[in-house]
Protein backbone atom coordinates (compact mmCIF):
# COMPACT_ATOMS: atom_id res chain seq x y z
CA UNK A 1 0.00 0.00 0.00
CA UNK A 2 1.41 3.31 -1.04
CA UNK A 3 0.58 6.63 0.66
CA UNK A 4 0.78 9.89 -1.21
CA UNK A 5 1.46 13.18 0.46
CA UNK A 6 -0.25 16.16 -1.10
CA UNK A 7 1.09 19.56 -0.24
CA UNK A 8 -0.94 22.60 -1.12
CA UNK A 9 0.69 26.00 -1.06
CA UNK A 10 -1.34 29.07 -0.21
CA UNK A 11 -1.07 32.35 -2.06
CA UNK A 12 0.03 35.36 0.00
CA UNK A 13 -3.49 36.82 -0.32
CA UNK A 14 -5.23 33.71 1.02
CA UNK A 15 -2.69 33.37 3.82
CA UNK A 16 -3.26 37.01 4.80
CA UNK A 17 -7.03 36.47 4.78
CA UNK A 18 -6.67 33.40 7.00
CA UNK A 19 -4.48 35.29 9.48
CA UNK A 20 -6.92 38.21 9.59
CA UNK A 21 -9.80 35.80 10.22
CA UNK A 22 -7.92 34.21 13.14
CA UNK A 23 -7.09 37.64 14.57
CA UNK A 24 -10.74 38.70 14.31
CA UNK A 25 -11.85 35.59 16.19
CA UNK A 26 -9.29 36.25 18.93
CA UNK A 27 -10.29 39.90 19.27
CA UNK A 28 -14.01 39.21 19.49
CA UNK A 29 -13.52 36.77 22.32
CA UNK A 30 -14.97 33.78 20.49
CA UNK A 31 -11.61 32.09 20.37
CA UNK A 32 -9.62 30.70 23.27
CA UNK A 33 -8.41 33.79 25.07
CA UNK A 34 -7.75 35.05 28.57
CA UNK A 35 -10.67 36.34 30.58
CA UNK A 36 -11.44 40.00 29.98
CA UNK A 37 -11.30 42.40 32.92
CA UNK A 38 -14.89 43.29 31.99
CA UNK A 39 -15.88 39.78 33.11
CA UNK A 40 -14.13 39.96 36.48
CA UNK A 41 -15.80 41.04 39.68
CA UNK A 42 -13.79 40.77 42.86
CA UNK A 43 -15.68 39.98 46.05
CA UNK A 44 -13.70 42.16 48.45
CA UNK A 45 -14.01 41.26 52.12
CA UNK A 46 -12.94 44.10 54.41
CA UNK A 47 -13.75 45.74 57.70
CA UNK A 48 -16.25 48.56 57.32
CA UNK A 49 -13.88 51.11 58.87
CA UNK A 50 -10.74 50.29 56.85
CA UNK A 51 -9.75 53.25 54.67
CA UNK A 52 -6.67 51.69 53.07
CA UNK A 53 -8.89 48.93 51.66
CA UNK A 54 -11.04 51.61 50.01
CA UNK A 55 -7.86 53.06 48.47
CA UNK A 56 -6.92 49.63 47.05
CA UNK A 57 -10.45 49.12 45.67
CA UNK A 58 -10.24 52.53 43.95
CA UNK A 59 -6.86 51.50 42.48
CA UNK A 60 -8.44 48.31 41.11
CA UNK A 61 -11.56 50.06 39.79
CA UNK A 62 -9.44 52.66 37.97
CA UNK A 63 -7.72 49.79 36.16
CA UNK A 64 -10.87 48.07 34.91
CA UNK A 65 -11.78 45.71 37.74
CA UNK A 66 -15.23 45.67 39.32
CA UNK A 67 -15.56 45.15 43.05
CA UNK A 68 -18.36 43.95 45.26
CA UNK A 69 -17.62 45.06 48.83
CA UNK A 70 -18.60 42.72 51.64
CA UNK A 71 -18.26 43.54 55.35
CA UNK A 72 -18.17 40.17 57.14
CA UNK A 73 -18.51 39.80 60.89
CA UNK A 74 -15.52 37.42 60.96
CA UNK A 75 -12.59 38.48 58.73
CA UNK A 76 -10.37 35.75 60.16
CA UNK A 77 -13.01 33.18 59.22
CA UNK A 78 -13.10 34.54 55.63
CA UNK A 79 -9.32 34.23 55.38
CA UNK A 80 -9.34 30.73 56.86
CA UNK A 81 -12.19 29.61 54.57
CA UNK A 82 -10.32 31.07 51.57
CA UNK A 83 -7.11 29.19 52.40
CA UNK A 84 -5.10 32.29 53.35
CA UNK A 85 -2.53 31.22 55.93
CA UNK A 86 -1.65 33.66 58.76
CA UNK A 87 1.80 34.34 57.24
CA UNK A 88 0.13 35.68 54.05
CA UNK A 89 -2.54 37.85 55.68
CA UNK A 90 -3.25 41.53 55.27
CA UNK A 91 -6.31 43.68 55.89
CA UNK A 92 -8.60 42.65 53.02
CA UNK A 93 -9.27 39.53 50.95
CA UNK A 94 -10.56 39.56 47.36
CA UNK A 95 -11.94 36.45 45.67
CA UNK A 96 -12.89 35.83 42.02
CA UNK A 97 -15.85 33.67 41.00
CA UNK A 98 -13.30 31.00 39.99
CA UNK A 99 -12.02 30.98 43.57
CA UNK A 100 -8.69 32.74 43.08
CA UNK A 101 -7.74 34.71 46.19
CA UNK A 102 -5.93 38.05 46.30
CA UNK A 103 -4.83 39.02 49.79
CA UNK A 104 -3.77 42.57 50.59
CA UNK A 105 -2.43 45.48 48.61
CA UNK A 106 -1.48 43.77 45.34
CA UNK A 107 -1.08 46.11 42.35
CA UNK A 108 -3.69 45.52 39.63
CA UNK A 109 -1.12 44.72 36.93
CA UNK A 110 0.08 41.64 38.86
CA UNK A 111 -3.47 40.40 39.37
CA UNK A 112 -4.13 40.85 35.64
CA UNK A 113 -0.94 38.96 34.79
CA UNK A 114 -1.90 36.15 37.18
CA UNK A 115 -5.43 35.85 35.78
CA UNK A 116 -4.12 35.74 32.19
CA UNK A 117 -2.19 32.58 33.02
CA UNK A 118 -2.77 31.15 36.51
CA UNK A 119 0.04 28.82 37.57
CA UNK A 120 -0.94 25.20 38.26
CA UNK A 121 -2.04 24.56 41.87
CA UNK A 122 -2.26 28.33 42.54
CA UNK A 123 -4.60 29.67 45.18
CA UNK A 124 -3.76 33.29 44.37
CA UNK A 125 -1.46 36.15 45.31
CA UNK A 126 -0.70 37.96 48.56
CA UNK A 127 1.09 41.02 49.83
CA UNK A 128 1.43 40.22 53.52
CA UNK A 129 1.12 43.11 55.94
CA UNK A 130 0.56 46.64 54.72
CA UNK A 131 3.70 47.92 52.97
CA UNK A 132 4.02 51.69 52.76
CA UNK A 133 3.53 52.93 49.20
CA UNK A 134 1.58 49.90 47.94
CA UNK A 135 -1.80 50.66 46.30
CA UNK A 136 -4.08 51.96 49.05
CA UNK A 137 -1.09 52.54 51.36
CA UNK A 138 0.24 55.68 49.71
CA UNK A 139 1.92 58.18 52.04
CA UNK A 140 3.36 60.94 49.89
CA UNK A 141 6.58 59.83 48.23
CA UNK A 142 7.38 57.19 50.85
CA UNK A 143 7.79 53.67 49.54
CA UNK A 144 9.10 50.39 50.95
CA UNK A 145 9.96 47.57 48.50
CA UNK A 146 7.86 44.43 48.95
CA UNK A 147 7.29 40.97 47.55
CA UNK A 148 4.13 39.59 46.00
CA UNK A 149 3.69 36.00 47.13
CA UNK A 150 2.24 33.20 45.01
CA UNK A 151 0.03 31.19 47.38
CA UNK A 152 -0.45 27.56 46.39
CA UNK A 153 -3.39 25.34 47.33
CA UNK A 154 -1.07 22.91 49.13
CA UNK A 155 0.08 25.66 51.53
CA UNK A 156 3.43 26.24 49.83
CA UNK A 157 4.42 29.64 48.49
CA UNK A 158 7.08 31.44 46.51
CA UNK A 159 7.88 34.97 45.42
CA UNK A 160 5.76 35.81 42.36
CA UNK A 161 7.21 39.30 41.87
CA UNK A 162 9.40 41.83 43.64
CA UNK A 163 8.11 45.38 43.70
CA UNK A 164 11.23 47.50 44.12
CA UNK A 165 9.81 50.94 43.31
CA UNK A 166 6.55 52.84 42.82
CA UNK A 167 7.11 52.52 39.07
CA UNK A 168 6.96 48.70 39.39
CA UNK A 169 3.34 48.98 40.49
Amino acid sequence: MQTHLHIKFFSPASLTAALLFCAAIALTGTGLSAQSLDDITLDVYKLETCGCCVGWIEHMDQRGFASKIIHPRDMNGVKEDSGVLPKWQSCHTAVTKEGFVFEGHIPAKYISRFLESPPPNALGLAVPGMPMGAPGMEMGDRFIAYDIILMNKDGSSEVYARVKSKADQ
